[in-house]
């Protein structure tokens, strides 16, 4: 029987967010009472909060929308390796370990011991080089269990220029605390909105059949 591992954080109100973004907020437009037979909520939030694919339009003004990106990187083979306690970024001897042989399409990294429930200023990050190296293996898709794939303080979002430049997609926000190094099937489909420059997913591992 093949196992899932639930790799998305919890999305609630104290979810944390980018300084500056939008947090989750929900509000009850209805409630079941007499002469309403149904719950309905109203969220809003940044498409950022919580596990989140980024499209081309977050980085790039002339970049596709989340529901214009084709879903094929979000979905099949993938490695987990873990790269905790690297420092600000994740450089290529700090998952060279890992890639002893043949690379799926999908690589997420694990840079926590333990996801934090709070803003983490001081989050680990790609180098530059790692992910133009992990593009020439023939890697679609970059993951990591931080709020971004460049440093928070970054201006120049030089590892999202490199994605841009090299066609790949990024999930961030993964949680992959209980997660072994290995390999597995993704399964994190964005919604399709039209002019959104992300969309949250519910990212899921499943072992691969033996």
């Amino acid at each position: 029987m093949q196992k899932l591992w639930d790799i998305s954080p919890p999305v609630h109100a104290g979810s944390p967010v980018f300084p500056g973004d939008t947090p989750y907020s929900q509000q009850w437009c209805a409630t079941i009472g007499p002469g309403c037979p149904v719950n309905v909520s109203a969220v809003t939030l940044s498409p950022h909060v919580g596990a989140h694919a980024d499209a081309p339009l977050h980085y790039d003004t002339e970049g596709a929308s989340i529901g214009a990106v084709a879903l094929d990187a979000f979905l099949g083979p993938c490695r987990v390796i873990h790269a905790m306690g690297c420092g600000p970024l994740i450089e290529w001897q700090h998952i060279a370990h890992a890639i002893t042989t043949a690379l799926p399409a999908r690589v997420l990294v694990r840079t926590y011991a333990k996801a934090p429930e709070q803003w983490d200023g001081q989050l680990a990050a790609y180098a530059p080089a790692t992910i133009e190296r992990l593009a020439d293996m023939g890697v679609q898709l970059v993951g990591i269990d931080t709020a971004s794939i460049d440093p928070a303080d970054s201006k120049t979002l030089d590892s999202h220029q490199v994605i841009r430049r090299r066609g790949l997609r990024v999930l961030e926000n993964l949680v992959l605390d209980d997660v072994p190094e290995g390999d597995y099937e993704l399964i994190a489909l964005p919604l399709k909105l039209t002019t959104a420059d992300a969309s949250p997913v519910r990212a899921v591992l499943r072992s691969l059949p033996v």
